[in-house]
């Protein structure tokens, strides 16, 4: 036998060194599946109506915390080689045991419930997430407040805040479902609380309402005046507070319903006292979860020239693909989106100021004629408000205009309304809270910081604070009701200063500033967020954009335009992709045809 190795003999490198076998847990565990097979070595029992399972202790605990506080602690179980299990299918069981020696489980249609059951009662939180990921893909209208219920009672956290992000997102068709109508009233009460539903106006809201008492009126009359408080009465059209409203006998018999009615009726009878009227009620709802696609109308080309291109932002992608062209060049667009469709008003194409309007269909994705205006306009301002167009000012090829149209697509025609008190050229134009504002601009000779607001109740134009910079080619939008305006040129300096209105407070502050001075700027407001796209910077036209966060209060790089050089306009059409509702699917149907 030869002498063993003196540590001389083994040179000076270093005297240890650590060997780890690669994937070692990944080689083991197969392994102990396979002897758990064979039968081998098992030293526990689990049953479960009339079914048994043998597996290994040191395994269940390593793997399932369930099992683990059982048999590390001092429970009686520790030491039983028997353990009876309730409340799991036995099949649940035994996919969750051959998910402690593999980590796999098939997660299917006819199991969901029953796994997702099974996993929460023994703590499995991965496969309670797995579970939960697998439902939120089928939620529909008629199954989402039954699965939130569920979903609630086993914890399964991540399900309960996709549920009600669904619910919000599409609030309209869950209020028609069975399940809305058995819902309680601190549930309904929670429901109609919330600020992210997404809905056009209260209507749907007062409507639910009523629709949910009549279902048992007897027991739930008591309920009216609490709830009606969660209803945004002001935010309400003055017709339909006296037709629909003010006419429901439950309502005209309640004291505190008529006092509620009143508060709203005040609200538009004395708009200069609407300040004192602030709450909840009078704040409209936001859901973040509405994506909208953003369209970059016409605009310019690296040469000057107007444009006829269209592309489209999907926030959520973040991607800038190029869409259908309009029919005709349009340079300083004024453009609105109005029940899903959109429209190209004006314009400047290249030789003349343009009267015609285009109306883009994103279903079919075509363009189509649509009445001119009365005035040749380009550099306008454009909205929707109250199934209406308006275009504000803009420039007739002469002088700054202070006219304003209004579009009624029933009639098809437009007409004449109220002009502004300034002639305002290259202004930004934007609606809230049921007024149109009127920002900056300028009339040939000067350029403005002020502000006006029309009110379509009055027919009247008012001034409203001035902004804190004077800006013309600016970008302004609304969201989260407030106003932002970003960019332009105050006569003296491209900018990229952003100010925020406060209609509550009726004052003007500025925030972040934008990373790059930009005249010529489209503001657009989704997705719970601003997006300044293109513009011009003092040297050059521009194609990049910025996403603005008013929760962190800070502006980042977004994908630049792919087709445009700036200039554009820009509208914002809702994402189409309202489920359609199955009808009623509730818990007894979840395993199969609720999902």
């Amino acid at each position: 036998m030869s002498a063993p190795l003196s540590p001389q003999q083994l040179g000076n490198e270093p005297d240890m060194v650590v060997y780890q076998q690669k994937e070692f847990s990944t080689a083991a565990f197969p392994i102990m599946e396979e002897i758990r097979r064979q039968g081998k070595l098992c030293d526990i029992t689990l049953k479960v109506d009339g079914h048994q399972f043998t597996a290994h202790r040191i395994v269940l605990a390593s793997t399932i915390p369930y099992f683990q506080a059982m048999f590390t602690s001092d429970m009686l179980e520790s030491k039983k080689k028997e353990i009876n299990i309730q409340g799991v299918e036995p099949s649940t069981l035994e996919a969750l045991i051959n998910y402690a020696y593999n980590g796999k489980v098939v997660v299917k249609s006819n199991n969901v419930q029953s796994l997702l059951h099974g996993a929460s009662f023994l703590q499995l939180t991965g496969v309670v997430s797995a579970c939960g990921e697998f439902i939120q893909k089928r939620l529909t209208p008629g199954n989402v407040l039954g699965i939130r219920a569920y979903a609630e009672t086993l914890g399964c956290f991540s399900l309960v805040e996709a549920s009600d992000r669904f619910l919000q997102k599409h609030f309209v068709d869950v209020v028609k479902g069975e399940e809305f109508l058995g819902l309680s009233f601190p549930q309904v009460a929670e429901i109609f609380s919330r600020d992210e539903l997404n809905v056009e106006s209260e209507e749907p809201v007062f409507e639910s309402l009523m629709t949910w008492m009549r279902h048992d009126p007897e027991s739930r009359s008591q309920y009216l005046p609490d709830l009606l408080t969660k209803v945004r009465l002001p935010l309400l059209t003055p017709q339909f507070l006296a037709d629909r409203v003010a006419t429901e006998e439950t309502i005209k018999s309640s004291h505190r319903c008529r006092d509620l009615l009143d508060e709203a009726r005040d609200y538009h009878l004395m708009p200069e006292r609407r300040y004192l009227l602030q709450s909840f009620r009078t704040r409209p709802r936001c859901c973040f979860d509405v994506v909208g696609i953003i369209y970059a109308v016409g605009g310019l080309a690296k040469s000057g020239d107007s444009l006829s291109t269209v592309e489209m932002y999907d926030p959520v992608l973040g991607r800038w693909t190029v869409g259908k062209a309009m029919n005709m060049l349009r340079s300083r667009v004024g453009v609105a989106v109005m029940g899903r469709r959109m429209y190209a008003i004006g314009g400047y194409n290249g030789s003349e100021r343009l009267s015609t309007v285009e109306i883009f269909d994103p279903d079919t994705q075509t363009w189509s004629k649509a009445s001119s205006m009365n005035c040749k306009r380009s550099a306008l301002g454009a909205l929707s408000l109250n199934n209406r167009l308006y275009v504000c000012g803009g420039y007739d090829g002469i002088s700054s205009l202070n006219t304003v149209e209004c579009y009624d697509p029933l009639t098809g025609k437009w007409s004449m309304i109220s002009s502004m008190n300034k002639h305002r050229s290259a202004a930004g134009v934007v609606a809230l809270d049921g007024c149109i504002y009127v920002l900056g601009g300028h009339d040939g000779l000067s350029i403005f910081d002020s502000v006006e607001r029309y009110d379509p109740l009055t027919g009247k134009w008012t001034p409203v604070v001035s902004m804190l910079s004077k800006r013309c080619r600016l970008g302004a939008a609304a969201l989260n009701g407030k106003l932002y305006v970003c960019g332009g040129y105050d006569g003296s300096a491209f900018l990229r200063t952003v100010e925020m209105y406060d209609p509550v407070e009726n004052k003007w502050r500025f925030v972040s500033p934008m990373k790059t001075t930009r005249s010529r700027v489209a503001l657009a407001a989704t997705y719970g967020k601003l997006w300044a796209v293109g513009g011009y910077d003092g040297s050059a036209n521009l194609s990049t954009v910025e996403m603005y966060n008013p929760e962190t209060d800070a502006w980042t790089y977004a994908p630049s335009l792919c087709a445009h050089e700036g200039g554009v306009g820009i509208g914002v059409i809702p994402f189409n992709d309202s489920p359609s509702s199955p009808g009623t699917l509730g818990l007894d149907s979840l395993s199969i045809e609720g999902l």
